[in-house]
């Protein structure tokens, strides 16, 4: 295990890794094999990372137990903007049209829909293994309780995204991260905060991109080289690329094709190049 010292070196939110040490990194690693799926054929594989083209349960339901070493997600909500009766925006598009390309396909979480996603993570990630879970106000409200049914819930951090965002009841500056547990295992240092500051992605490729930086946080904080790590709503791929960069493998999913055209493609930049094609 990495001494406090190495761990906080290795924390800085500006690190990147030139493709001669990305690579370098990989062939000095024992890289764990992706788990296999043999149900559903990936939208994107390479000998590190597989993006499959699935609704987030479906996909863990196919993947074998106890194959994954950490699951990082910022699960697609519609709780909060249907509360909110969205309208029509920059960011949202024309929120209330089946067609709206604009937005994201949104995961239906209801109680019942979300203590399904809960076990089928709990099921997947092996032993003495940590999970994150980003949640807004109102998700963390209707749902953060569930999580203490399924996992050792152990912290909430908060994200604070140091500009200021939308609202009207106090404008929102802040998410927050359910840290949890299946069975024990401690963190790589003692010396992690609860509140990260890393700025928000603005205009990105995708609707609510999140930096690299926050995944750089979790897997630094609970992964090995060589761990797989899983999210099973990827997004633009923040995910896919701070698990490259720490010499982990990945597995994940998403339900909108557009996410995974675009999460694939950053992939592919980023094992040819070491670079960030959208960050």
């Amino acid at each position: 295990m990495e001494t406090s010292q190495q761990v906080e070196s290795t924390v800085s939110s500006n690190q990147t890794l030139s493709l001669f040490n990305y690579k370098n990194s990989l062939m000095k690693t024992a890289i764990a094999n992706i788990p296999t799926d043999n149900k559903t054929t990936p939208f994107y594989k390479n000998v590190n990372v597989a993006i499959h083209n699935s609704d987030c349960i479906d996909f863990l339901k196919n993947l074998p137990s106890e194959s994954v070493d950490l699951i990082v997600t910022d699960p697609a909500y519609s709780g909060m903007n249907n509360k909110l009766n969205f309208g029509n925006g920059r960011i949202v598009g024309n929120y209330q049209k089946a067609d709206n390309d604009k937005w994201f396909l949104e995961f239906k979480d209801n109680t019942s829909n979300f203590l399904s996603f809960l076990f089928e993570c709990y099921r997947v990630l092996r032993n003495n293994r940590h999970i994150y879970i980003m949640f807004d106000s109102y998700s963390l409200l209707s749902l953060g309780s569930l999580m203490r049914e399924v996992f050792n819930v152990k912290n909430i951090i908060i994200w604070d995204k140091v500009n200021i965002g939308m609202g009207h009841y106090f404008r929102r500056r802040h998410e927050l991260i359910m840290f949890a547990t299946k069975g024990s295992r401690k963190l790589n240092a003692r010396n992690f905060p609860d509140i990260w500051s890393e700025k928000r992605i603005h205009r990105g490729v995708y609707p609510t991109q999140k930096p690299v930086e926050i995944f750089d946080r979790m897997i630094q904080a609970s992964s090995e080289k060589g761990f797989v790590i899983c999210d099973p709503f990827v997004g633009s791929g923040s995910s896919i690329v701070s698990s490259l960069k720490n010499g982990c493998t990945f597995i994940g999913s998403d339900l909108s094709k557009k996410a995974c055209e675009i999460s694939s493609e950053r992939a592919k930049y980023f094992i040819k190049t070491g670079e960030d094609a959208y960050q």
